[in-house]
């Protein structure tokens, strides 16, 4: 925009408006320029002015002209249609973009060279350190994951450390920033703040040293009470009602409010905290805490859901806070859950009781971790069957509160993939293993500090065979299936031909790097590429791992593929129409008995002890009239329609391909 220095009859206006100037010749305008919106105001410094002819309608429909009333400014460009007013200190060394309103603010400025929250270093999931992460603007999910738990190769760390500290020097700047439309007021010291476009500040009591990453399209929202320390807000986040953050990044779409507090601590997309505490912890993408009495320390967790009372322990020992533990994705805490770090929980298990035994229970997902008599026992792959457990997968992609293409954090939410099915087989060995040397009678087996009963060892194999009879038959289904949900005839040589897998990637081992499922070699070549210095851009990376999560089904087939020999007997290279039957009508069963097994496990949700409590003051059928005008009846409740909606699609589907596979 091109300015003008202010003509003799405007210094005249604005002196007659109360207003004072340090040098009236450092103070620039638009051509437009009208003082009489400028009144009782001292500036100082370098000033530049926009025009100022819109009017704010407050809540309450209080209408507010643009312009700036009863404050004091030193080098700070103000843009169009601002309204700045009751500055109770001053505001410096700031730019304000256009249509923005700032009212009754004590200070806001800009104290030397800041990045803004960026090159913070926070000491996660260790508190003495060694494990710290550089947090930007761009972090996502992965790339802190890497940085966090890939200490074993230092190349890479200092390789990563490099590309981040020369993003942050392209952050540091002696001026803020405050972004279009943003509604600043009521607060009483932001220092070192940028601020970006419609994000709403109100009645917050201190902000210093961060980035509140707003966009129109999806505004950050921080409230009353809040204090911030060192921080990073992303896009689409609210931090309200006297929520504390010192050393955090909050990643997009979060939701922080009810006197939450945390120190050295990750957020990433869709996180919710309210009432309790964190500290020194790595909350990926839908780590949720809503109660007082939950501290979460030093602990590694994804969609997750702790429980009121939930605690862990990092500092058992003398040398002083420095454990560490993690609940794989999806893993769930009971009310009053404890956990002595470290320990290690596998995907999709929920934690009931205190555990002091440091297990180790990833090779064993989908269980219950449950306390008996101050023992540790374990029923492996139980909540296969939860409806919980589909209902929680099925709500978090419904629940993604993240606006606009600029996406972070690459999250996919399959509950079964090769992530969890690897586990799965290694889990069956483990059990088999575990019976063969303590003997098929045996009424209790030992297993890394767990103990799991001979019932519950037998269900548990029973269960995770049906999931990988599912997984793998919902592989081969969508490799048969044509796009448009159909299937061809084929030969024996056009199914072998078309099984053929499109890439050698995906064979071997997958990791979770907190939402983002992918192949273990990719992230190794990943970071062999940073080591060597081919990838040295956030950019690069961040494209790295768009490839890894757009080639996903095209990676898990590479390994369904390798693994059906294994399974099955079956060698996929020359698979026959007759054995590709077979596995469909395997998949097919597999469907329906765990669908039958949710069914019933929903059906619990309907007995007669769920409706303690209904009909007060009623006999029994009052009690039961009043259960289903408040829950409803079983066989119209929408997710028991789904499932058994479910059953018949997946019964209908593999009969399209089975007939199909059988048409010569």
């Amino acid at each position: 925009m091109k300015y003008r220095e202010l003509h003799k009859d405007e210094i005249v206006a604005l002196q007659n408006n109360g207003c004072v100037a340090e040098d009236w010749s450092q103070i620039e305008v638009r051509d437009g320029f009208d003082a009489t919106y400028i009144r009782n105001t001292d500036f100082s410094g370098r000033i530049r002015l926009g025009i100022y002819e819109k009017s704010f309608t407050l809540p309450g429909g209080v209408r507010r002209h643009s312009g700036i009333t009863d404050a004091t400014l030193h080098n700070v460009c103000v843009g169009d249609n601002c309204c700045i007013r009751s500055v109770r200190g001053y505001i410096a060394n700031y730019d304000i973009s256009d249509d923005t309103l700032i009212d009754n603010v004590g200070i806001i400025a800009t104290e030397g060279e800041s990045a803004f929250g960026n090159g913070v270093k926070v000491s996660v999931l260790s508190e003495t350190g060694g494990r710290e992460v550089i947090i930007h603007d761009r972090l996502s999910s992965h790339e802190a994951y890497m940085i966090a738990l890939y200490r074993h190769r230092p190349t890479f760390i200092e390789k990563m450390n490099a590309i981040i500290d020369a993003y942050v020097k392209t952050c540091r700047s002696s001026r803020g920033y405050i972004g279009r439309g943003a509604s600043i007021s009521g607060v009483s010291s932001i220092i070192n703040v940028r601020i970006g476009d419609a994000s709403r500040i109100e009645g917050a009591l201190s902000l210093s040293n961060g980035s509140l990453n707003g966009s129109q399209a999806a505004p950050v929202t921080v409230g009353q009470g809040v204090i911030c320390e060192d921080f990073i807000i992303s896009e689409g986040s609210s931090v309200t009602d006297g929520v504390m953050l010192t050393r955090c990044y909050v990643g997009q779409a979060c939701v922080f409010g009810h006197g939450y507090s945390a120190s050295d601590s990750l957020f990433f997309s869709n996180c919710q905290g309210e009432n309790g505490e964190a500290c020194a912890i790595f909350a990926g993408p839908y780590t949720v805490t809503h109660h007082k009495s939950t501290l979460l320390i030093a602990g590694m967790f994804s969609f997750m859901n702790a429980g009121s009372g939930s605690n862990q322990s990092n500092h058992m020992y003398k040398l002083g806070p420095i454990h560490q533990g993690t609940l794989e994705r999806g893993a769930k805490t009971a009310s009053d859950s404890y956990i002595l770090w470290p320990a290690r929980v596998g995907a999709f298990s929920l934690v009931m009781g205190r555990h002091v035994t440091h297990s180790d229970t990833t090779n064993l997902p989908f269980s219950y971790l449950i306390e008996k008599g101050e023992t540790s026992y374990l029923a492996p792959g139980v909540n296969l069957r939860s409806v919980g457990t589909i209902r929680d997968a099925r709500k978090w992609p419904r629940r993604d509160g993240r606006k606009g293409e600029d996406i972070h954090d690459l999250i996919n939410y399959n509950l079964l993939s090769p992530f969890t099915i690897q586990k799965m087989i290694k889990g069956l060995l483990t059990l088999e293993n575990l019976r063969y040397a303590s003997g098929e009678l045996s009424d209790v087996y030992s297993f890394h500090s767990v103990k799991i009963t001979n019932h519950s060892l037998k269900r548990g194999m029973e269960l995770y065979r049906i999931a990988i009879d599912k997984f793998m038959g919902n592989s081969l289904i969508s490799r048969l299936q044509e796009s448009d949900g159909s299937f061809q005839t084929l030969s024996e040589a056009q199914l072998q031909a078309k099984l053929r897998p499109d890439t050698p990637i995906g064979s071997g081992e997958w990791v979770d790097i907190s939402g983002l499922i992918a192949p273990k070699s990719e992230i190794a070549a990943l970071m062999s590429g940073i080591e060597r210095g081919e990838i040295n851009s956030l950019e690069e990376i961040r494209s790295s791992f768009k490839l890894m999560a757009d080639n996903y089904y095209s990676y898990e087939w590479t390994w369904a593929f390798q693994h059906i020999q294994q399974l099955y007997g079956i060698n996929p290279s020359k698979i026959t129409k007759a054995e590709a039957v077979s596995l469909i009508n395997k998949w097919r069963e597999a469907v329906v008995k765990l669908d039958n097994l949710i069914f019933e496990d929903a059906r619990k949700e309907f007995n007669l002890a769920s409706k303690t409590g209904f009909g007060a003051d009623g006999d029994k059928s009052q009690k039961e009239s009043d259960f289903e005008q408040v829950r409803g009846d079983f066989e119209s409740n929408d997710f028991v329609r789904s499932v058994l909606d479910h059953i018949d699609a997946k019964t209908e589907l593999g009969k399209k391909a089975v007939a199909a596979l059988e048409t010569e």
